[in-house]
């Protein structure tokens, strides 16, 4: 089956449910079909085929028994990108073969794609997920960030230990991997360091790692931030135990997301953060402490609302189908 010509495509995987769905709707509300991509589901059961010849070029692609080309696509939402599930059966030799073809192809069909609206583009979404960028373009624009260390070496990181009176998290630069476990490692979310975890800590040679003062937390706030619209989520921080740092890690019970309106210098610092890495989307994470002190952590720039929107009936999924049409229409 063809689709019509106004098309936006939802780049994301199998297992996303929710999210999607709530903007798929919202685009067919707003009278434009979404096409939903599972990267994962790539080559195996989605077909790609790229056309080259002297007067042009187009990519198809097929999927649960529709077919579109990218002049059909009008915008993009990059919400995940996901490794092909391939066979077992695949010898492991050609397996790594089948993936790396796989996701070149991709590319190229991303990249076919270059002059089409995107929420967001891929090449900005990965410079404002670099977090030492994100810190440095923080302070720049006026947030509070945290004291922070990162390094490779284990006698700066014992000192720094000192220097912020033993109030120490640890956190990872990137990901780790997708597949990975939740508690396969201590330093997979934030989580507080104490003098023990220091005393064997030359492994830190191997891998460089990212060390922060403990922000005292009245609130936690997860804030979305799309194309100039804001909605905040705040979470109580004595409703989940002291131990358990970081909301995000599964299993840690968080209470009740609440309403929670942003002063107008935070927001106006927010947007002209945004406006540094040019995003029209990204989730931020924000410490409220005691004294009522905003402390900027970090930003996702394909980072999780869902929750806001069904916990707070805040309308994120139509902001964001907005503004893939907004910019499909200028």
């Amino acid at each position: 089956m063809h689709l019509s010509r106004d098309v936006v495509l939802l780049i994301t995987y199998s297992g996303d449910f929710f999210t999607i769905d709530r903007v798929a709707e919202a685009l067919s509300k707003k009278g434009v079909q979404p096409f939903r991509l599972d990267t994962d589901k790539f080559p195996l059961e989605v077909q790609l085929t790229a056309h080259f010849d002297k007067s042009k070029s187009y990519h198809t692609i097929e999927c649960n028994n529709r077919s579109i080309s990218t002049e059909q696509v009008q915008a993009v939402w990059m919400r995940r990108i996901w490794e092909p599930q391939l066979s077992q059966e695949l010898a492991p030799k050609f397996r790594e073969a089948c993936i790396k073809e796989s996701q070149a192809t991709l590319d190229g069909f991303w990249d076919s794609l270059k002059e089409t609206t995107w929420v967001d583009n891929l090449e900005r979404i990965d410079y404002a997920s670099n977090k030492l960028r994100q810190l440095r373009i923080a302070s720049e624009v006026g947030f509070v960030i945290p004291q922070t260390l990162i390094t490779n070496k284990a006698q700066a990181a014992r000192e720094f230990f000192q220097q912020v009176n033993g109030k120490m998290v640890s956190k990872l630069l990137t990901a780790l991997s997708r597949s990975m476990e939740a508690n396969s490692s201590f330093f997979l979310y934030t989580s507080i360091v104490k003098e023990e975890d220091l005393q064997d800590a030359e492994s830190l040679r191997y891998c460089p790692m990212v060390f922060q003062e403990q922000i005292p937390k009245q609130q936690e706030l997860r804030v979305v931030y799309v194309n100039g619209n804001v909605f905040v989520g705040a979470l109580n921080a004595d409703m989940y135990a002291a131990a358990k740092v970081d909301w995000r890690k599964p299993g840690v019970e968080i209470g009740a997301w609440q309403h929670h309106q942003l002063p107008d210098q935070v927001v106006r610092r927010l947007k002209a953060f945004m406006g540094k890495f040019g995003l029209l989307f990204g989730a931020l994470d924000f410490i409220v402490t005691p004294s009522g002190e905003y402390v900027f952590l970090e930003i996702n720039p394909v980072g999780e609302w869902g929750m806001l929107e069904k916990d707070l009936d805040l309308p994120i999924a139509s902001a964001i189908a907005e503004a893939l049409l907004q910019r499909m229409n200028n």
